[in-house]
């Protein structure tokens, strides 16, 4: 009777103690790790998750947010010109810019390893990386600028166009009405009457400051007349503090050098010369008749200015020019991350076997960085279409309207003039909706790489 007793009060096994304290143990590493995840998931929630839901019911209401619309502003938006033409710059964007970056960052990682002095060169690559897209925006707004003495894109265009093609030395210059000379078409001057050999011209011209007179002018002065020769002077028909007779040689005026003279007969040029250091010029050898002397326009033509890079045709181009210069050192590193991991036994085995080193880039060195160079690939594509600051800043306000994207167009839509919200968040869930595939994509790469 006594035994059963203990057996029945005995107490309870350390097995069973162990199993009733594992639940409140696992409760209080869930709370606490709760803790430790609740401010996370609440800035989570205020910042990504309540914006996303906000837009997505602020886009089914009017400009004003009072009247429900439905679908309306999605209609709208793919009626409205603009936000179609930023669709396709955005697609523009896409296809080009990470195709590019990616194509950059794996010849310059490739060819980077080749060289002596590999970590300052790639630093130099990735430092356009430590500046905000507000300064790269104004760096290359100033780059671009059509004045060749601000932007240096312009001032190099202007310097090769001008070392092989050159330019006018008089592109002010213009006749004096009523002094012999008139406007022919293209922006000629011609003699107002048929002259010969052994007469002699005397042809003005102003509008020329005279410190912009080429280096070498010299003093004009007056042709002299001589048998079976077409004589002449080109001036400047201006006397330095007043005075003068207009249509003659003063003896302050100055003449007009490298001018080239043409001699006309029935409209064709059967001769040609250039003025003299004093302006001086002739025609020998001229058959007896009746000529006409032209000073063509190409002494007149105005100064190449250059290219409009920020124009309406070349502004989403230029754009993309400087994106690649921020971005090309992002794409060159992770790369060549990438490539320092590759096996080298299988790239000297190629070596060995006779493989030149284009074979070896592209059969062996491509094939295994696929996996990176989709990672980089996608990452870029979800970048660009997210890209704002430097299309705003970049593109002057006449053709804002011809580089707009999507990200600047959801801006300007609403707060940038069109004061219409219930559109411009009907375009920001649009840009999410674009986005999120890229995301996933990628977010599935990194979990299969994990494993």
């Amino acid at each position: 009777m006594t035994s059963t007793l203990v057996k029945e009060t005995s107490p309870p096994s350390a097995a069973g103690a162990g199993s009733a304290r594992r639940p409140r143990r696992r409760g209080r590493t869930v709370a606490v790790a709760l803790v430790f995840v609740l401010p996370a998931l609440l800035l989570l929630g205020a910042l990504v998750v309540y914006p996303v839901l906000f837009s997505v019911g602020r886009s089914l209401f009017d400009a004003s947010g009072t009247k429900f619309v439905g679908g309306d502003n999605y209609t709208e938006m793919f009626r409205d010109p603009a936000t179609l033409k930023a669709v396709r710059n955005t697609a523009i964007w896409v296809v080009v810019a990470p195709a590019l970056l990616t194509g950059l960052g794996l010849i310059l990682a490739v060819l980077v390893e080749k060289i002596r002095w590999a970590t300052a060169f790639k630093l130099l690559l990735f430092m356009p990386m430590a500046v905000s897209f507000l300064a790269a925006g104004i760096i290359f707004r100033l780059a671009y600028d059509e004045d060749p003495d601000k932007g240096v894109l312009n001032a190099a265009v202007v310097s090769v166009h001008d070392a092989f093609t050159g330019t006018s030395a008089y592109p002010t210059a213009r006749a004096r009405d009523g002094h012999g000379l008139g406007r022919a078409e293209g922006g000629a001057y011609r003699t107002t009457a048929s002259v010969s050999p052994g007469d002699v011209l005397t042809l003005g011209l102003v509008g020329i400051r005279p410190e912009d007179l080429p280096e070498g002018a010299a003093p004009a002065r007056a042709a002299t007349a001589a048998p079976g020769e077409l004589r002449g002077v080109v001036h400047l028909d201006f006397t330095p503090g007043g005075g003068g007779r207009q249509g003659e040689v003063d003896p302050k005026e100055s003449g007009l050098p490298g001018i080239r003279v043409e001699a006309l007969r029935d409209g064709a040029t059967v001769a040609s010369t250039t003025t003299a250091a004093d302006g001086s010029f002739a025609f020998a050898g001229l058959a007896d008749g009746s000529y006409t002397v032209q000073l063509p326009a190409s002494n007149f033509a105005p100064p190449y200015e250059g290219v409009s890079w920020l124009g309406p045709a070349l502004v989403t181009p230029a754009i993309i020019g400087a994106y690649l210069w921020i971005w090309t050192g992002f794409a060159m590193v992770l790369i060549g991350a990438g490539l320092s991991t590759l096996p080298r036994d299988a790239l000297e085995a190629a070596r060995i076997d006779g493989a030149n080193e284009w074979q070896i880039f592209r059969r062996i060195t491509v094939p295994l960085l696929a996996p990176v160079l989709t990672v980089v690939f996608v990452t870029l594509v979800i970048n660009v279409m997210k890209v704002f600051d430097l299309v705003y800043i970049i593109a002057p306000g006449p053709v804002q309207e011809d580089a707009t994207v999507l990200a600047t167009q959801m801006w300007l839509v609403s707060f940038g003039g069109g004061n219409d919200q219930g559109l411009g968040s009907a375009l920001g869930v649009l840009l999410l909706l674009l986005v999120l595939p890229a995301m996933v994509f990628n977010v599935r790469r990194f979990r299969r790489s994990q494993r």
